[in-house]
């Protein structure tokens, strides 16, 4: 699987004393000119389905496992790999930088979405699944992230990154 980019937090310090490591997955669903995301009504932001993979989990078994809980998908399948992200930021908890894989793959989502599976933090925030035109994904988050402190929304960044790069990806082929 290909680097697609990496990204740093501006407030990760050059040289930490300790840093932590995490896989995580993303999904990349399109249909037509959409995309599978989650919109999260607290942040006012959409995203890709995923999240962490457990250890000792295969990438794929926890991609679709996190399509399942968090957009309902029961009828989805992997159709290749997209890419990955190497990221470093500030994190907490006795470290001082979290650094995160995160791979993205391209899936097709087919058939109806179920009821999501929603972890407690996820439905307080708002987050719920919505087929969206990436352009108009890509144009919302770009927004926000304007009328932000360059030191928040730093996920929406990446996220927003990878949809670029999906609508090129789509432009081109």
């Amino acid at each position: 699987m290909k680097l697609l980019f990496s990204i740093t937090h501006p407030d990760t310090p050059p040289t930490p004393a300790s840093e932590g490591f995490r896989r995580a997955v993303r999904a990349l669903a399109l249909r037509g000119p959409e995309a599978l995301l989650l919109y999260t009504e607290r942040y006012d932001d959409f995203s890709l389905p995923g999240g962490g993979v457990a250890e000792g989990e295969d990438l794929e078994a926890a991609l679709l496992r996190e399509l399942r809980e968090e957009t309902g998908a029961e009828d989805a399948r992997i159709l290749a790999p997209f890419g990955w992200i190497d990221e470093r930021r500030p994190w907490y908890g006795g470290i001082d930088v979290m650094r995160m894989h995160s791979f993205v793959y391209r899936c097709a989502v087919d058939g109806p979405l179920g009821e999501p599976r929603m972890e407690a933090y996820e439905a307080r925030n708002g987050m719920r699944p919505l087929w969206v035109d990436i352009g108009d994904a890509i144009a919302h988050n770009r927004r926000l992230m304007a009328r932000r402190d360059s030191k928040q929304g730093f996920s929406v960044e990446r996220e927003t990154r990878v949809l670029e790069l999906a609508l090129a990806h789509r432009l081109a082929g």
